[in-house]
């Protein structure tokens, strides 16, 4: 799917408060509710964002939040990868370039948990190393990617 300018202006609006009303988007950007209302769609259904809650399981002081860094075989990158995306403790899973080929945040109730979590990932077959950094402190924690600017695509796949 391609984006234009229109769509590129509702994201960046969104991005800034994503409880922003459709009429007030529409407002902004200058085009219709309808319009807005259209986009959004088109852009929900195109898996172009997420309308999420983000919660700070930190100051909720019941979990550990961290991330896991794998070195895989490359025989193995495709079940690897579909095995961390079956694992409920992990809310995010990329292929990733550099020392690591996966890069997987995660959520464990304590640290008996993250222990299990950690022997089950590396007891896969195709793990080759792992590496498990935990949330101390959020120093930031932004979703609308700073002074990112949202273009219009002609193919927004790549």
């Amino acid at each position: 799917m391609k984006i234009d300018a229109t769509d590129a202006t509702i994201l960046k609006l969104l991005q800034k408060n994503g409880r922003m009303s459709n009429t007030e988007i529409a407002r902004l950007s200058g085009v219709s509710e309808n319009t807005v209302r259209y986009r959004l769609q088109k852009l929900l259904k195109s898996d172009f964002f997420q309308i999420v809650g983000i919660v700070d399981p930190l100051k909720l002081g019941n979990g550990l939040e961290g991330t896991i860094r794998l070195k895989v075989d490359i025989k193995h990158l495709r079940e690897v990868g579909s095995f961390l995306s079956s694992l409920p403790q992990l809310f995010y899973v990329a292929r990733v370039s550099g020392s690591a080929d996966f890069e997987a945040s995660f959520f464990v109730r304590g640290m008996s948990e993250a222990r299990a979590l950690i022997d089950h990932i590396n007891a896969e077959e195709g793990v080759v190393d792992t590496d498990m950094v935990m949330v101390l402190e959020y120093v930031k924690e932004r979703y609308d990617y700073g002074e990112y600017e949202l273009h219009p695509s002609e193919d927004s796949s790549e």
